[in-house]
């Protein structure tokens, strides 16, 4: 098989959002059943979910698989693989040195499973067109509001001013005189925060540029803008998907900031020497 198997994880995952609550039941006990292998029937899974074998094909064709057995050899291979065993349920009686490792492990597998599934010409688009942008718009809210901060400070540090938005209105007030040498980034986890979808939409409809960064390929978010970075995560019933998926957009955005300055690397070294010597009296040692 020449599929990566870290992506195959992040391959069903991003699906989840758009199937029924049906469908998603049944994925969820597949991919949950220990005793998975070759020999489990497409019988077997109807039976144990009360659903027809059809239903069963159909579902793995909405996965982006060609039908049940592509589904099943490419899960067995994703479950044999050392990333699919990364992450592990939060229990209530854990130590802390078992909490340590259960979110540092959960956290890896984001890292490890977002970079299979980073879309390298999409990755290059996104650091052009904010690299050749008069103004970049950073629009987030909740959680991932601390992701286009933390990208609003490194691109200051090499000279690219950036304005966070993290307010519905006055990221619509932004997106209305944004014109088409502008861009945005946006960031959602679930790609379906209307108060960072409906700015997006005005600042498009404005010739500006936009660039999604979410855990899910079709969400309306993703759908609106130019460009789409895609991250995944495995989350718990305790820390959720948003714990770790920040994780991985950070490393996105990390790479991404890189980029932009290996494009006028002199300018960005220049840049980083002011800024750092503007702060570096604030240290008290």
């Amino acid at each position: 098989m020449n599929q990566d198997p870290r992506a195959i994880g992040a391959q069903i995952r991003m699906k989840l959002p758009h199937l029924t609550p049906l469908e998603r039941k049944v994925v969820e006990s597949i991919t949950s059943k220990t005793d998975f292998t070759e020999h489990t029937s497409l019988k077997e899974i109807a039976l144990e979910n009360n659903v027809s074998e059809a239903m069963v094909v159909k579902l793995t064709k909405k996965l982006n698989f060609s039908g049940f057995r592509d589904f099943r050899s490419s899960l067995i291979y994703y479950n044999y693989s050392e990333v699919a065993n990364l992450h592990a349920e939060i229990e209530p009686g854990d130590s802390s040195e078992q909490l340590l490792e259960k979110v540092f492990r959960t956290s890896i597998q984001a890292i490890e499973e977002t970079l299979s599934i980073v879309d390298i010409s999409e990755f290059n688009r996104a650091a052009d067109i904010l690299f050749k942008a008069r103004h970049i718009d950073l629009y987030a809210v909740g959680g991932s509001a601390a992701v286009a901060r933390d990208l609003s400070h490194k691109l200051l540090k090499i000279g690219i001013k950036t304005t966070v938005y993290d307010d519905a209105h006055i990221m619509l007030m932004s997106a209305a005189v944004l014109s088409d040498d502008d861009a945005v980034v946006a960031i959602s986890h679930s790609g379906a925060t209307r108060a960072v979808n409906d700015p997006i939409k005005l600042a498009a409809r404005n010739g500006a540029k936009v660039i999604a960064i979410t855990n899910y390929a079709e969400s309306p978010i993703a759908r609106n803008a130019h460009v789409v970075l895609n991250s995944t995560s495995q989350g718990s019933h305790l820390l959720g998907e948003n714990a770790a998926s920040r994780i991985a957009q950070l490393n996105i955005l990390d790479a991404l900031f890189v980029a932009i300055a290996q494009k006028d690397l002199k300018t960005a070294e220049k840049n980083l020497m002011k800024t750092q010597q503007a702060v570096q009296d604030l240290r008290e040692y």
